[in-house]
């Protein structure tokens, strides 16, 4: 007769595919990614997980780098000069996914900018907007509201992670590593704190335990292929996140910056120059 630990074993594992099953086309957050997933219960559609299911551990000791297979082709490196609309960006960014996942295109690193917006995650609550000062659109990536606008470098990030390790946690924890990698390019210590989402800046000249946020990280992973990816406010107008609650959080202590507002006036062309040099250290080659 089998011991109730192993019956109880054997009925999570049952829910945990239940589960699974049932959450098909649904996201994938980066507050829900920030624990393990159990990948033996995922297939190559999408999934969303949530802490409350019960999918993830608590372990944070990750090691940053998901590197490619050893017969990929170096990832795409493109950057588009102007603003991009944002729906013409979700239908591109779709596009290439879908050809990654059958084999028809290579893994692609798309950096850009979008005329100013806020974008609704699939966590998003109605009460987050506060003054609809922008058009807003529903993202299909995890997480809240947020803003994109100039002066923001915006990185979409299509990776194979079936042929990479499907491990969403590496690969959420190693987009953190990438940013935090390319603050200290720049002089600027970015940190990643385990209730918050996104990179973090210690803002002692503010007050004690005020901390601003500077970059926003939110994925979909589709038929293992990653979509949507990173946002580093660079030079935009902080004034613009006025109109929403970024990423939910509402405590006064925490708020946003940039770059320019840390003090360091440094163009796009030279923060892309970073990105990528940190980038390939992490992911792999890019041409």
């Amino acid at each position: 007769m089998a011991s109730a630990s192993g019956r109880a074993r054997e009925a999570g594992r049952i829910q945990h595919r239940s589960i699974a099953k049932s959450l098909e086309g649904e996201w994938i957050d980066r507050d829900l990614v920030d624990h393990h997933l159990v990948a033996s219960d995922l297939s190559q559609t999408s999934r969303g997980l949530s802490h409350a299911q019960g999918l993830f551990r608590t372990d944070r000791n990750v090691t940053p780098g998901i590197a490619p297979a050893a017969d990929q082709a170096a990832a795409q490196w493109r950057v588009d000069d102007g603003l991009v609309a944002y729906q013409q960006a979700l239908t591109d960014m779709d596009a290439r996914a879908a050809a990654i996942a059958v084999g028809a295109a290579c893994e692609l690193v798309w950096l850009i900018e979008h005329p100013p917006l806020y974008t609704a995650g699939t966590s998003a609550r109605p009460g987050d907007l506060k003054i609809e000062r922008f058009p807003v659109h529903t993202a299909g990536r995890g997480g809240q509201f947020t803003y994109h606008g100039p002066g923001q470098r915006v990185a979409y990030v299509m990776l194979d992670l079936k042929r990479r390790g499907p491990d969403i946690r590496r690969f959420v924890a190693t987009l953190e590593e990438w940013i935090i990698r390319s603050l200290a390019g720049f002089g600027i210590a970015g940190e990643r704190r385990g209730d918050r989402i996104g990179v973090w800046v210690r803002r002692p000249d503010k007050g004690v335990e005020r901390e601003d946020k500077i970059a926003a990280i939110g994925i979909r992973v589709k038929r293992w292929v990653s979509l949507h990816g990173i946002a580093l406010n660079v030079d935009c107008d902080l004034t613009h996140f006025s109109g929403i609650v970024p990423c939910g959080i509402a405590d006064a202590r925490y708020g946003v910056t940039s770059l320019r507002d840390l003090g360091v006036p440094a163009s796009m062309a030279e923060v892309d120059a970073v990105l990528r040099r940190e980038f390939e250290p992490l992911f792999g080659p890019t041409v």
